[in-house]
């Protein structure tokens, strides 16, 4: 069964999963924004079989979200550098950090943000730079971009 290309659709939620919507990808760049950026320490990390983490830190890297740097030449060995695309996928962990200990952690949060001045629990929400309003208020909605095909005009004026 073929799959269909994410990335070609217009929706922005589509390609983006087309480019780190894969588990693994997202656990490396979890483990990169962690200053994590060798291959054996992916691999050690994760627990991850290498042709599997070999096959994500190049589609990462295609996807523009890491850099390959070669660190030695006699073996060759990379490391794996977040660009600026990779590190502003920051905020979208630290939000599914945020549900996943809301929803799926019974037993109490295994990892956590807090102030680190004065070690405060931060209750992760998203806001609207220019009002500071949380982006769940119902002032704000969705409508199709400047971009956006009929089909997706149509459904966002329902």
């Amino acid at each position: 069964m073929q799959h269909k290309n994410l990335g070609e659709m217009h929706c922005p939620i589509a390609r983006s999963l087309a480019r780190v919507g894969e588990w693994w990808s997202i656990l490396i760049l979890r483990d990169a924004l962690r200053g994590r950026t060798r291959f054996d320490e992916f691999r050690k990390s994760l627990d991850i079989a290498p042709n599997m983490l070999s096959r994500r830190l190049n589609e990462l890297v295609e996807a523009g979200l890491l850099e390959r740097r070669r660190y030695s030449e006699r073996p060759p060995r990379d490391e794996y550098i977040l660009t600026q695309r990779g590190r502003e996928f920051r905020p979208v962990l630290q939000a599914l950090m945020a549900w996943g200990n809301h929803h799926f952690a019974p037993e109490g949060a295994s990892v956590m943000m807090v102030d680190s001045e004065t070690g405060r629990p931060v209750e992760a929400v998203m806001v609207d730079r220019v009002t500071g309003l949380p982006l769940d208020d119902p002032r704000f909605k969705v409508v199709a971009g400047p971009a956006a095909p009929s089909r997706t005009v149509e459904e966002a004026s329902r």
